[in-house]
């Protein structure tokens, strides 16, 4: 597997491989793209939020979803980053891999661990997509192997 530069993340999408909806250029980095929040819910609360900004209470989980709808071709697989400017604000976080022929907005939680609340707008960037070339095209993509989520919109919490 290899890393996908700005330039061949970009080449991708022009080549139909990659389709990022809500694409913006300065959310390029050298080696992936920077995910927007466009939803945002505090520890599982009914409330989510879609404009604006909330507060999130140390030691307290939250979620978000993305601003981009992402489809990703049989060739290409992405990994998930916490970008460190909220590392730096005391947010842990684990992400996942997006499988090969995903379709779909993502759920990315978070928990802050520091000791004062913390600010989230929606806007913001949070997490970086690192995407990688799949050696091989997989026999079955990831709404034949299980497409839980997939084409999923906003903040999805359970498995359809």
């Amino acid at each position: 597997m290899s890393i996908l530069s700005d330039k061949d993340l970009v080449n991708a999408i022009e080549k139909g491989q990659l389709k990022i909806r809500g694409f913006k250029e300065e959310n390029l980095t050298p080696n992936g793209y920077d995910l927007t929040i466009e939803e945002i819910q505090v520890n599982r609360s009914k409330t989510r939020v879609s404009e604006g900004r909330v507060l999130v209470p140390p030691l307290s989980n939250f979620v978000i979803s993305t601003k981009e709808f992402v489809e990703f071709g049989p060739h290409l697989t992405g990994q998930l980053w916490i970008r460190s400017s909220w590392a730096r604000k005391g947010v842990l976080a684990s992400f996942g891999k997006i499988d090969s022929g995903f379709k779909g907005t993502l759920t990315l939680a978070g928990f802050n661990a520091s000791p004062v609340d913390l600010e989230i707008s929606v806007g913001d960037t949070f997490a970086q997509m690192v995407l990688e070339e799949v050696s091989s095209e997989p026999e079955n993509l990831y709404e034949e192997r299980s497409g839980h989520y997939q084409g999923q919109r906003g903040i999805n919490l359970k498995k359809p």
